[in-house]
């Protein structure tokens, strides 16, 4: 029998704020924002703080690696926290409102974030996946870096411009390369991470770089359905209609950097991939333009990567590729 005098327990939410130097934390509870300086010890204050008054969820909204050392301390204690796109946050305030932007006013959006948006909890990461997220995400920065150099150097006529770009584009390519290298060895050294990339890079169109993508920034792959992977990676497609007016769908969202490598493997597929070659010309029969039948692609060859790795298929194993009559 229910003690009548007993209270029901209220759900506790948290926002907090991550800046470089000090963090503003915002409870459901009482209402109060609480400033702590971003450091070791207060961020142990706060784990402490909430070993004993379990929250339902702590809501960290990403802010370039800043957060990180927060989330981890979080993770490992193993409170429930959720780390969210600043974007999204941004327009649920809007929604509520909210125009004022302050790191205060931030803490209690992220709470009121938690409670109403329910937001996806965070997974603890293997020191290998932090480790492999970090050299991943520098090849990519270094990526980028190299583009910037190539495209400046042609807009240049100064032969001692271009000596000095030729020195930078030399030893970017050197850093890549190096970091490939040990890309490479991390992977192989990890049973799952080697498990998993060999059953990727079965497919006709998967190399390297997507696969280590994958591994890094889409660890939700085979552990989820095709739709909601298609809208984390941003290649679901949205609709836009308003009474008697159909607008066009269009993706949006989505973690742009597996995104950019999903597109470049895509191309690929379409030309020596067999499966993804026929969906694209059945498409490109039916009258689709170039980028909707690319984004369907991409869709596509996601989806199967879905299944190779819920299912631990290889590529020859799956039924769609046993059945293609080429």
């Amino acid at each position: 029998m229910t003690d009548s005098t007993s209270q029901p327990v209220v759900p506790l939410f948290v926002g907090i704020d991550v800046a470089k130097d000090k963090l503003d934390l915002a409870r459901s509870d009482t209402g109060e924002v609480l400033t702590l300086v971003n450091n070791p010890k207060d961020i142990l204050r706060i784990v402490q703080m909430f070993q004993t008054t379990r929250p339902t969820c702590i809501v960290v909204e990403a802010t370039g690696g800043l957060e990180r050392p927060l989330l981890d301390a979080l993770l490992d204690a193993g409170l429930p926290v959720a780390l969210v796109n600043p974007g999204r946050v941004r327009h649920f305030a809007i929604g509520l409102g909210i125009l004022a932007k302050t790191d205060p006013i931030d803490s209690s959006v992220l709470m009121e974030f938690g409670r109403l948006a329910e937001p996806r909890l965070s997974q603890k990461r293997s020191a290998n996946q932090a480790e492999l997220d970090a050299l991943v995400t520098c090849r990519r920065q270094l990526t980028h870096v190299r583009t910037e150099q190539t495209n400046r150097r042609q807009t240049t006529s100064s032969k001692s411009a271009r000596k000095a770009i030729d020195a930078v584009l030399k030893a970017i390519e050197k850093q890549i390369k190096d970091l490939d290298q040990q890309i490479r060895k991390l992977i192989e050294s990890d049973d799952d991470f080697n498990s998993i990339d060999k059953l990727l890079r079965s497919v006709p169109g998967v190399g390297a770089v997507l696969s280590s993508t994958i591994l890094a920034d889409l660890s939700e792959l085979g552990s989820t359905d095709r739709q909601s992977v298609s809208a984390l990676v941003g290649v679901a497609p949205f609709n836009r209609d308003s009474g008697h007016m159909k607008g066009t769908r269009s993706i949006r969202g989505g973690r742009a950097a597996v995104r950019s490598v999903l597109y470049m493997a895509t191309i690929a597929a379409i030309r020596f991939n067999p499966v993804i070659r026929c969906f694209a010309q059945r498409l490109q029969k039916a009258g689709k333009r170039s980028k909707v039948t690319i984004t369907a692609c991409m869709r596509k060859l996601l989806t199967l990567l879905n299944a190779m790795i819920r299912d631990k298929l290889t590529w020859e194993q799956l039924d769609v590729v046993k059945n293609l009559d080429i």
